[in-house]
């Protein structure tokens, strides 16, 4: 038997690796960080590599793309959707940088300005078109690459009718080095970016050599872009109109703050204000936009005039990989080659830091909301979780880059429009008028973009509901699955409730729950007498009473707050700050035995109401049958029945 369970008992351990630190409560997590000097990381232009990695290999398809949505007025469009980039995306960003310094994104600065239930369904409704955008990187990015090696022209005989397969080697390739145990290598992503950007540049040089060389390209696609729309203001109109199917090239900029705790910042930066940190980011978000500006543009260019656009369409030479077609077709087959490695390489790593993206954003939020089982702070299983639905994906879109496009614009533009919103808000709240205007014009340009994308391409949005379902549901089972658990992650004491506590050890501690009403003399004394006539208690017996204020009801985890005070100049009072009752109450039970030595007891009324209401009302509103949930809650936090502290119920 042991020799059967001890295989069992390592699989286990080693999927659970990690999750004792992945688990720690916030006050750790606080004290860890600010232990931390706020100028240790690395240099900003390293850091943007590591976002690079995600931003700049859009390269790999975005011109196909491009050449796809808006044909021969791809350039056209291209410069609108670097305009909305530049002055659009990238102030919007810079203040997100601002706002959230250490690396929160937008999602935290929207959730600050939501509570209770509300707040939390509309994180997890960002959280689902989150997911939808990293996940959508992972497949979209695999599929390119399995596209590049697919058609290079050494291996295309071979592997012509294998990329489906190809894409799903990939992904679990993705899946298995992250369960191995993946850091987030900079240097390995300076390296690829480096690489990556300078072959590019390589292939536009040339590309541009050659429209200089055959001006007649030049020529022919103007004859054939007025023959098609017939003057620049009737192109600009369709280019505006068109453009949001480019949105593509917009990718990079919430990963861009991720990654932010990177970011080296000056000697003198604080906790709560990191300077140097946030001006860093700054300057990577403007300097990793300009260079992509640039490359859109120039991309867009040279493959619109130089491929033939039936080339672009599925079964073409440069479906999924123009700048490769180029490449090859200009550079011969060793540099194509070489030209196809690094992109295969950096898409590779493009779906790595979508993947460390998830990792690092599900834990934030969904263990704090009490919306994920205990096993969910472990790297390992979440990570088999993703690689099995980037599967799915994959199967459902036929490893297909073009059919992604749509979905994956979709993530992109819902967390930008979200981004603009929550500048928009925290700028009006700042009193700053201007701001607040201009970052409402850059919201409505957002949210224009998203509707039509999501009207041409509904594909991204019913994928992100599945997304937002599935997490609510998941989510909402967790939560009841886990609503008996202690929640609370400390317990604070003022010096009066100290004294209470120390007075009360030499004795049987005896703790009356009431629920504040009127608060005067005689509503203490008609409690205590009831209490002993339920309970057949001597006189002689003293008593503290408890009394719960409920805070957020939405939030699982606490910190638990207990202030003293003598009412009347009689009674002992202990007030309690907790986001539920019954489990504040537990907390305050199991302290007050730790810290005395000696087991505490608890006096409650029966609470009015069917056992299905009063359930509802714990789960939704932290309230409802406090004396038997305290009691279930003692239950699971103390299995020894003899150190359990009594519950008694009159």
């Amino acid at each position: 038997m042991a020799t059967t369970e001890r295989p069992q008992q390592r699989l286990r351990a080693w999927m659970l690796e990690g999750l004792s630190d992945m688990g720690r409560t916030r006050v750790a997590q606080e004290a860890a960080t600010k232990s931390t000097p706020e100028h240790e990381g690395q240099p900003w232009y390293r850091v943007m590599c590591l976002t690079g990695v995600d931003y700049f290999s859009t390269l790999g398809y975005q011109p196909g793309i491009a050449a796809l949505a808006a044909g021969l007025l791809s350039p056209i469009a291209t410069i609108v959707l670097v305009i909305v980039t530049l002055a659009g995306a990238l102030p919007v960003y810079r203040r997100v940088a601002e706002e959230s310094p250490r690396g929160e994104g937008s999602i935290a600065m929207l959730e600050r300005l939501l509570s209770f239930w509300q707040g939390k369904l509309f994180v997890l409704t960002l959280l689902g078109f989150a997911a939808t955008d990293f996940l959508i990187t992972i497949t979209l990015s695999a599929a390119d690459a399995s596209t590049h090696l697919v058609e290079n022209p050494h291996l295309n005989s071979t592997l012509h009718d294998k990329q489906m397969l190809i894409t799903l080697v990939l992904v679990a390739l993705l899946g298995a080095v992250f369960l191995q145990g993946f850091l987030e290598a900079i240097g390995v992503a300076v390296a690829l970016v480096g690489v990556y950007l300078v072959l590019n540049v390589v292939v536009v040089v040339v590309g541009l050599g050659h429209i200089f060389t055959e001006r007649h390209v030049v020529t022919d696609w103007s004859s054939a872009l007025t023959a098609e729309h017939g003057n620049v203001f009737a192109m600009v109109g369709v280019a505006l109109i068109v453009f949001p199917k480019l949105a593509l090239g917009l990718s990079g900029f919430e990963t861009g703050v991720a990654v932010m705790p990177h970011v080296r910042g000056d000697d003198s930066d604080t906790e709560e204000h990191p300077e140097g940190r946030i001006r860093g980011t700054k300057k990577l978000l403007t300097t990793a936009a300009v260079i992509m500006s640039v490359f859109l543009i120039l991309t867009s260019f040279i493959t619109t005039l130089l491929i033939p656009q039936r080339e672009f369409e599925s079964g073409g030479q440069a479906n999924g990989r123009a700048l490769a077609f180029l490449a090859h077709h200009y550079l011969g087959g060793a540099f194509g080659t070489v030209y196809d490695v690094s992109t295969i390489a950096i898409l590779w790593f493009a779906g790595a830091s979508a993947m460390a993206g998830l990792l690092n954003l599900m834990p934030r939020y969904l263990p704090r909301y009490g919306m994920a089982p205990h096993w969910a702070r472990a790297v390992r299983p979440m990570v088999i979780i993703f690689t099995l639905i980037g599967f799915l994906v994959t199967w459902i879109f036929d490893a297909d880059v073009d059919a992604q496009g749509g979905a994956y614009a979709t993530g992109v533009l819902v967390l930008i429009s979200s981004a603009a919103i929550a500048v928009t808000i925290a700028a009006r709240k700042a009193g700053q008028r201007g701001w607040a205007i201009a970052f409402a014009v850059i919201s409505a340009v957002f949210l224009y973009t998203t509707v039509v994308n999501v009207i041409e391409r509904p594909d991204g949005v019913k994928i992100g509901a599945c997304f937002i379902a599935g997490i609510i549901l998941v989510s909402l089972l967790s939560r009841l699955a886990r609503a008996f658990e202690l929640r609370v992650t400390h317990v604070e004491l003022d010096a009066m409730a100290e004294r209470f506590i120390r007075d009360t050890a030499s004795r049987k501690i005896r703790f009356i729950a009431n629920e504040p009403d009127r608060r005067d003399k005689a509503e203490y004394r008609d409690k205590i007498e009831q209490i002993r006539q339920d309970n057949d208690l001597p006189d002689q017996e003293d008593f503290v009473f408890v009394e719960v204020t409920v805070t957020d009801p939405s939030e699982f985890e606490s910190v638990l707050t207990v202030r003293g005070e003598v009412l009347h100049d009689r009674y002992r009072v202990l007030t309690l700050e907790s986001s539920s009752i019954p489990n504040g109450l537990a907390a305050l039970l199991l302290h007050v035995r730790d810290s005395t030595g000696s087991i505490p007891g608890m006096y409650f009324e029966w609470t009015e109401g069917t056992p299905f209401a009063n359930f509802l009302r714990f789960f939704l509103f932290g309230q409802g049958e406090v004396a038997p949930v305290t009691r279930e809650v003692l239950r699971e936090a103390e299995p020894d029945r003899a150190r359990r502290p009594r519950v008694h119920t009159g």
